[in-house]
C-alpha cells in the first residue's frame, strides 16, 4: 500500500477541493477529526487505565477538533476537562466551543494530555503562553497525544519552531504530513497513527512514505540462472588513507545478490583486501562493461577522481552511483559536468556534501530538504538518495521519504556500505528510482535489527553488515 504525505499546502488544497468541490462541510469534517482522535485517546486510557484526560485547546481548527474530541469522550463516560487559551476564535472553533459541555481547568495535569493547540497551518515562532504551556506539557511526566501533529512542529520540515510539543501519539488526520518524517519530526511524534476521515487529496505529486508496493524489489531468483544472471557491480573505492571504505562498500555489493562483484582501488587496498574476500575481482581501473560502478568513496578529493568521473559520464552507459569523496571532488571541481552524460546517475549526498554541491546553505536545505533535492534532479536529470534522519529519494517526479533506519547508522562507513548494496541491487536489474529506495530500505532495517541486539550505542558496520540477511527477509516475508 503506498501511504502519502503532504506538505501543508497541499492539505490546505485537499481540505478546500473536499468542502468546496466534493460538498463535505467542514463542520462534518471536523466532527470527523474530532470522533477520530478520541478513539484513539479512548484506546490509550484502557490501555493504560488512566481515565483523567485534559484535552489543550488553541483558538484555530485544531482547538476545534479538540472541542469536539473532549465531548465526545465524556458522551463515552470518561472525565475531560478542557484547557483553554482564549483569543480569536476560528468560527469552526467557535461553534464547537459553544457546544461542548464539559469542565475546564487551568492547570496543565491529568493522566493524559491531548493536545489540540496548533495544527499544520502554525507559520511562526512559538511564543508567550503558548510556549508557557508545551513547555508544561512537556515537563509534565504525562502520556501525550497529539492531534495531527505535534504543536510547535513544522509540517513541511519537522523543524521545531521555538519550542514543540513531544507527543508518545501523533494522530495523523487524512494523511501524514511530510514534516512527521524530517529532522526533529520522528523524535516529537512518537507513534503516528493515520486516521481517514474522508478528505480527498486531488494532486498527484505528493510524497511517498517508504515507497509501497515493494514486491519487486527482491523477485524469487531462478533454480534455472547463473552468476551472469545478476549482473556485475563495479566499486571504485578506497585510497591508502580509506582502506576501510573499500571494505565496506564491496562487502554490502557481496550481500546485495548481484552475480559478480569488482574492486577498482590501488594495489595496497588490493593486497589488504585480497585475502579477506577472495570472491571480488580486484582491478587497477573501473570497467564500464559493469552493468552498475559506485565512485567515490574513501578516494580522497582530487583532481585525477575529477577526471575519471568526467570519462565514466561521457564513456559509461551503464548505471553510475557517485558517493562521498566523489560528490566532494565535484564540488571543487564543477558539477556542471553531470549535464554531460551518457549513463544514469545517482548521486547519494548527506546533508553537509549537499550543500558543498549545490552551494546552498545547510539551513536552506534543512528548511527544504525535499524541494532542495526535487530541484537538483530536475536540474541535472539525475536520481538523489538525500541522507539524513530520513532518507529523501527523489528523480524530480517521484519522491519517496525512507523511514526505516535508526542512530546506529550515524556513524563513519554507513554510507559506503549503502553505496555498495545500491550498486549491487543496480547491477542485478532494479532501476536508479526503485534500486535507491530498496537499499536504503534494507540497510535501514538491517540498522533496526543490530540496534535491537547491540543498541544503537554499541551497533557497528560489521554489525549491520552481519543483518542485511535479517533485512531481506522481513522485506520479502511482506511480498
Amino acid at each position: 500500500m503506498k501511504e502519502k504525505a503532504l506538505t501543508n499546502a497541499q492539505m490546505r488544497i485537499a481540505d478546500e477541493y473536499t468542502i468546496n468541490t466534493a460538498g463535505i462541510p467542514s463542520e462534518e469534517l471536523m466532527r470527523r477529526a474530532g470522533i477520530a482522535i478520541a478513539d484513539e485517546v479512548q484506546k490509550v486510557a484502557t490501555e493504560l487505565n488512566a481515565f483523567q484526560i485534559l484535552v489543550v485547546c488553541g483558538v484555530g481548527n485544531n482547538g476545534g477538533d479538540g472541542y469536539v474530541c473532549a465531548q465526545e469522550l465524556i458522551n463515552r463516560g470518561l472525565n475531560v476537562r478542557i484547557f483553554a487559551f482564549e483569543g480569536n476564535l476560528s468560527k469552526d472553533c467557535k461553534r464547537e466551543k459553544e457546544r461542548y459541555k464539559g469542565g475546564y481547568s487551568r492547570v496543565i495535569c491529568g493522566s493524559i494530555i491531548v493536545d489540540c493547540i496548533f495544527g499544520t497551518g502554525l507559520a511562526r515562532e512559538v511564543s508567550g503562553e503558548f510556549a508557557d504551556v508545551i513547555v508544561k506539557i512537556n515537563n509534565s511526566g504525562t502520556y501525550v497525544v497529539s492531534a495531527d501533529i505535534p504543536s510547535g512542529l513544522n509540517g513541511d520540515n519537522g523543524l521545531v519552531m521555538g519550542c514543540a510539543v513531544k507527543a508518545n501519539l501523533t494522530v495523523a488526520v487524512a494523511e501524514y504530513k511530510v514534516g512527521m518524517f524530517l529532522n526533529d519530526g520522528l523524535d516529537f511524534c512518537g507513534k503516528i497513527i493515520k486516521k481517514d476521515i474522508g478528505i480527498i487529496c486531488p494532486q498527484e505529486n505528493y510524497t511517498l512514505i517508504n515507497g509501497g508496493g515493494n514486491q519487486h524489489f527482491y523477485p524469487k531468483r531462478k533454480r534455472n540462472s547463473h552468476k551472469g544472471t545478476y549482473g556485475s557491480a563495479d566499486i571504485v573505492a578506497g585510497s591508502d588513507r580509506y582502506i576501510g571504505a573499500a571494505a565496506l562498500a564491496s562487502e554490502a555489493a557481496l550481500k546485495s545478490g548481484c552475480g559478480y562483484v569488482k574492486l577498482s582501488s590501488p594495489e595496497k587496498v588490493v593486497l589488504v583486501l585480497a585475502h579477506k574476500f577472495p570472491q571480488i575481482i580486484y582491478l587497477s581501473e573501473p570497467d564500464i562493461s559493469s552493468d552498475a560502478i559506485a565512485v567515490g568513496m574513501g578516494c580522497g578529493v582530487s583532481e585525477e577522481l575529477y577526471i575519471l568521473i568526467k570519462k565514466l559520464l561521457r564513456e559509461y552507459k551503464g548505471k553510475l552511483i557517485i558517493d562521498a569523496d566523489g560528490l566532494n571532488t565535484l564540488a571543487k571541481y564543477g558539477a556542471e559536468i553531470l549535464k554531460n552524460k551518457n549513463c544514469n546517475v545517482i548521486i547519494t549526498p548527506h546533508i553537509k556534501e549537499f550543500s558543498r554541491l549545490t552551494k546552498l546553505s545547510l539551513c536552506n536545505i534543512v528548511e527544504n530538504p525535499v524541494d532542495a533535492a526535487q530541484n537538483f534532479a530536475s536540474e541535472f536529470n539525475v536520481t538523489v538518495l538525500l541522507k539524513s534522519a530520513s532518507s529523501i529519494i527523489t528523480d524530480g517526479k517521484k519522491t519517496v521519504i525512507n523511514t526505516f533506519g535508526c542512530s546506529a547508522l550515524a556513524k563513519g562507513g554507513s554510507g559506503d556500505m549503502l553505496s555498495g548494496y545500491l550498486c549491487g541491487t543496480l547491477a542485478r536489474g532494479l532501476d536508479m528510482f526503485d534500486g535507491a529506495v530498496c537499499a536504503a530500505q534494507t540497510l535501514g532495517i538491517a540498522a533496526e535489527i543490530a540496534a535491537e541486539e547491540k543498541t544503537e550505542y554499541c551497533a557497528t558496520a560489521k554489525d549491520i553488515l552481519k543483518n542485511l540477511h535479517l533485512s531481506v527477509m522481513r522485506l520479502t516475508e511482506k511480498n
